[in-house]
């Protein structure tokens, strides 16, 4: 019976983390006069998905925001990729003078909120008359510490020996990085990548601050639109729109899970 108590706490957690995801679900199948129900029978009455998800597009450009948010994660996570990795494989494999000092700032970095960057930011991007484009929704995030951090975790336990036969047959530090060390680090590189594309399809703060058109607003900074000053918001078709925002990420962590769960778990391995 023991044994079975860690899974039943597990079971209640996961519950209790999924509630809030089947609310959203249950409402956005509901029709504006069962939506105040607290009931969590999974069929309404009056079963209005239809009208609901077609509110979203008839409203919002929905397609629009979602497109931004693919083209922003991707643009994010691909620079994210070519800076960090280089820089991760330096710290845990060669040898240079202020090394350590290095990987200092990269940790102190991490202690560094966004918040506190964003008003120079937004000044240095409204000097260069930036604002209002892709690059400045994705410009501050370019450069990832906490992937230099993970990575490096990651290739500290690549074997020296490899790499030292590596270069015995002519390979550049460039193949090395690219082509043996990342290679040997796919889990981590795609924990990382689920954890990039999450944080960046969520992101509301940055977007509110640096774009003002609609054709560039992300999912995130597009749902604003659902609400009213006049009639309030329509929580049908709010909580719809919240539905097919949120289903490419949970898509996402379904594919890659095995892979996400190797990515954490082997980064602190030495």
């Amino acid at each position: 019976m023991a044994r079975f108590v860690p899974h039943l706490v597990l079971a209640l957690g996961a519950c209790v983390m999924l509630l809030p995801f089947y609310c959203m679900g249950l409402t956005a199948i509901r029709a504006p006069s069962e939506i105040f129900d607290i009931s969590l029978w999974p069929i309404p009455e009056d079963f209005s998905a239809g009208r609901n998800f077609a509110k979203v597009e008839e409203r919002v450009p929905m397609g629009r925001f979602m497109l931004n948010g693919v083209i922003v994660c991707a643009g994010i996570l691909i620079v994210q990729v070519a800076t960090a990795v280089p820089a991760a494989y330096a710290l845990a494999k060669l040898k240079f003078p202020g090394k350590a000092l290095f990987l200092a700032l990269v940790v102190g970095a991490l202690c560094v909120p966004m918040q506190a960057l964003a008003l120079p930011l937004f000044v240095g991007l409204a000097k260069a008359q930036l604002l209002n484009t892709y690059f400045a929704l994705m410009a501050p995030f370019f450069l990832s510490v906490f992937a230099i951090f993970l990575f490096r975790q990651s290739f500290r336990s690549y074997p020296d020996e490899i790499i030292e036969a590596a270069r015995l047959d002519g390979f550049s530090e460039f193949d090395i990085c690219w082509r043996l060390v990342l290679r040997g680090s796919l889990p981590s590189l795609s924990a990382f990548a689920i954890f990039s594309v999450v944080a960046h399809w969520n992101d509301l703060y940055w977007p509110m601050i640096v774009v003002r058109d609609t054709a560039l607003a992300p999912p995130p900074l597009g749902m604003l639109y659902f609400s009213d000053a006049e009639s309030g918001a329509d929580y049908g078709a709010l909580m719809a729109g919240a539905t097919l925002v949120t289903a490419p990420m949970v898509l996402c962590f379904l594919l890659a899970r095995r892979q996400f769960i190797a990515g954490i778990t082997m980064t602190g391995v030495k």
